[in-house]
């Protein structure tokens, strides 16, 4: 596979199908870039019209070409890249980049064209980029390709960008050349008709040029091959990871008739697999410049505990303020740090953390001043701010950065405040290797990016768990359940079966199909108990009145039987009651939510606070399944009413652990049966540390694969 994708990023030799002599067309800007950016395999242009391409000899067809061909590149009517594929193969092809547009984004017959493209290329045994993309390009000198139609070419650089857009692409070359930021591979995706954003992961994992990589993500194709090959690049490859995913608008989201399914959105998922996979989402470009240029060139703290030294007392508090936003800390100063910046500032400097060496200082002021922060054992990066004043030795200040910062494996970030002014001192510090910022927030954010990537790289418990269950039994119940329904709903008498198959906590429980049956179905499950209404038409019980707690003998039994039924036909005529499921009254406890749901990324459970009021508040948090240890933790302590379960207001610490194991078997549950479409737990009543948790309510929507 990645052989494929090697004759793509890195080929020998190069066929440009559409290569042409006129000004301002594709096929010329292609051919232009791939000469004048020094590619150094062998090219050759296909044009049945034109004798040479740029002085360059051309041929009628691929199949004119006397020597084998690596690589084709694509510039032709839609309607004639399959032909062109076929040929290519001819030819020996391992690779094709089509930058042709018309396949499935103009809908209609571009969606099977595209298809058939995507199969004949698999036949072939040919890895396709595109259709409907920018192009490649690769800036290691040895292949110096610009397999593209951009208008900019960008200089070397560690950092690699795959992206679904091209536009965006050519917005994001122009803001790199300015920013004085290099590439080491560059590819607009397209339509991905074959490679993925997850076959290009791939590849980067081993690409010893790139050392971070960054993404423009439209959707993903394998959520859990994301997350396997990501999870390599972040915790084995140890490369930083930034996403820019568009699509987060809330009419993006599904309509579901469980809680889970209305809250767990498609957003909800990337979101997750983000978190999984070690992943920093971003919010815009300009974020993902920032962040891109501090993990390119600096290597990430150790901690979180950060120095500030500014020429100005506001910008120190915006920078303070901003770090306790981000997670960050205040570093606080030795004795001996405090001793030697009194011995280095001015009586009316602050020697405490920001550290103000005041309007008028020299660069050697700062000098002195970054050095001895950094020095300091419980300093683990540093932010230097400069605002442009007139006594203000800009360039030289500049200067002394990088030249103490080279004595430190502490990243050093800057914030030379402004544009005209600071741009000589900027540019010195961006060529470098000191990133710099217009404004101290930016440098904080990038900071704080960094500091939370490392510790997610260090945090404990990366480790699958795979509990013990009766998984045969609880499929064979499914398929049974389903029968010959494309869809069925398992209400919480089947349901509770299918979760003790998985060793969930559930009541013991007995269901009355009729009248006749509720004595005996009483005193097998003891009272106090709880009675709730059996309906496939009626989904959300308590709406429907059908559900009654705190029953205390037969007689109340009797009389709450009566009232269901009673409520149940006044909320749906025309519901097929299948009974009365009677189940032992739930201790009190905290009540919080596990919950399921299924799309194009897999499975994915939900966890937070329970009861009916889980979609008002909705304090909720998401993951992919399977999952590790640390994600089921992680979804825990995710929640904002996270504070409920550790205790307040002398309240007990509630029984965590038995929560993770919950969600842990959930996690299995819903990954080793795909028939399970949704699932709730609400309430799933946590008792105090030790105590352990009980099902108090459930359902499973199940739909045939």
């Amino acid at each position: 596979m990645l052989k494929g994708i090697e004759s793509i990023v890195s080929p020998k030799s190069i066929a440009v199908v559409g290569a042409t002599n006129r000004p301002g067309s594709v096929g010329q800007s292609v051919f232009s870039n791939l000469i004048t950016g020094g590619y150094q395999g062998v090219l050759y242009p296909v044009n049945p019209k034109s004798p040479s391409i740029m002085g360059v000899k051309a041929y009628k067809s691929l199949l004119d070409i006397p020597d084998q061909v690596e690589m084709v590149v694509m510039v032709i009517p839609a309607g004639a890249v399959i032909p062109t594929m076929e040929q290519a193969a001819e030819k020996g092809a391992t690779g094709a980049v089509v930058i042709t547009a018309g396949f499935k984004e103009i809908g209609g017959e571009g969606v099977q064209m595209e298809k058939d493209l995507a199969r004949v290329a698999k036949e072939k045994g040919i890895r396709l980029v595109g259709p409907n993309c920018l192009g490649v390009m690769n800036t290691n000198p040895a292949v110096s390709m610009n397999a593209s139609f951009s208008n900019q070419i960008p200089k070397k650089g560690n950092i690699a960008f795959i992206s679904q857009s091209g536009a965006l692409c050519t917005s994001v070359l122009d803001v790199a050349a300015g920013r004085n930021i290099g590439f080491s591979k560059f590819i607009s995706f397209g339509n991905k008709a074959d490679v993925t954003e997850c076959d290009l992961l791939e590849y980067l994992r081993d690409d010893d040029d790139t050392q971070v990589i960054l993404m423009y993500l439209e959707d993903i194709s394998d959520g859990q091959r994301f997350i396997e090959i990501s999870r390599e690049i972040a915790w084995k490859a140890k490369k930083p990871m930034l996403a820019l995913k568009s699509g987060t608008s809330p009419e993006g989201a599904k309509a579901a008739s469980s809680h889970t399914g209305s809250l767990a959105g498609s957003e909800a998922a990337y979101d997750a697999v983000f978190m999984q996979s070690g992943i920093q989402r971003v919010e815009g470009i300009g974020e993902l410049f920032h962040y891109a240029q501090a993990f390119s060139a600096q290597t990430p703290p150790k901690g979180k505990r950060i120095a500030i030294v500014t020429n100005a007392g506001g910008p120190g508090i915006m920078a303070t303020d901003a770090a306790v936003r981000h997670g960050l800390q205040l570093a606080q100063f030795s004795d001996e740090t405090k001793k030697r910046l009194a011995e280095h500032l001015p009586p009316t400097a602050s020697l405490n953390n920001p550290v103000d060496v005041i309007g008028d200082a020299t660069h050697e002021r700062y000098k002195a001043a970054v050095a001895d922060v950094l020095e300091d054992d419980n300093v683990d990066g540093a932010i230097v701010i400069l605002t442009p004043q007139a006594m203000t030795d800009i360039l030289e200040t500049a200067e002394i950065v990088p030249a103490v910062a080279k004595n430190t494996d502490k990243p050093v970030l800057c914030s030379f405040m402004g544009i005209v002014d600071v741009s000589e001192g900027a540019e010195y510090l961006q060529k470098n290797g000191i990133p710099n910022y217009i404004f101290p927030e930016a440098a904080v954010r990038s900071m704080a990016a960094m500091a939370n990537w490392r510790a997610k790289l260090e945090a404990e418990g990366r480790k699958s768990k795979h509990v013990q269950a009766n998984c045969e039994l609880g499929h064979n119940m499914i398929m049974d359940s389903m029968g010959k329904e494309e869809e069925h709903v398992m209400h919480q008498h089947e349901a509770n079966t299918l979760l003790s198959c998985y060793g969930l906590p559930i009541l013991k429980n007995k269901l009355a199909k009729d009248e006749s049956e509720l004595e005996k179905a009483a005193k097998e499950v003891g009272f106090p108990l709880v009675m709730k209404i059996v309906s496939p038409q009626i989904i959300h019980k308590s709406d429907a009145g059908g559900v009654k707690v705190g029953i205390n003998n037969l007689e109340e039994a009797k009389a709450a039987y009566a009232e269901i039924l009673a409520n149940a036909k006044n909320y749906n005529p025309d519901a097929e009651i299948q009974g009365v499921y009677m189940e032992q009254m739930a201790g009190k406890g905290v009540e919080v939510i596990i919950g399921g749901s299924r799309d194009q990324m897999g499975p994915i459970v939900m966890f937070g606070l329970g009861g009916t009021l889980v979609e008002v508040f909705k304090d909720v948090s998401f993951r992919l399944a399977p999952m590790w240890e640390s994600s089921a933790e992680a979804m825990i302590k995710g929640v904002k009413s996270y504070k409920i379960l550790e205790g307040v207001r002398g309240n007990p610490r509630s029984d965590i652990a038995a929560v993770k194991d919950c969600i842990l078997r959930v996690s299995q549950m819903l990954a080793e049966n795909p028939e399970i479409n949704e699932l709730d737990i609400n309430p799933l009543i946590v008792y105090p540390e030790g105590k352990g948790c009980a099902v108090a309510d459930c359902r499973v929507m199940l739909k045939k694969k």
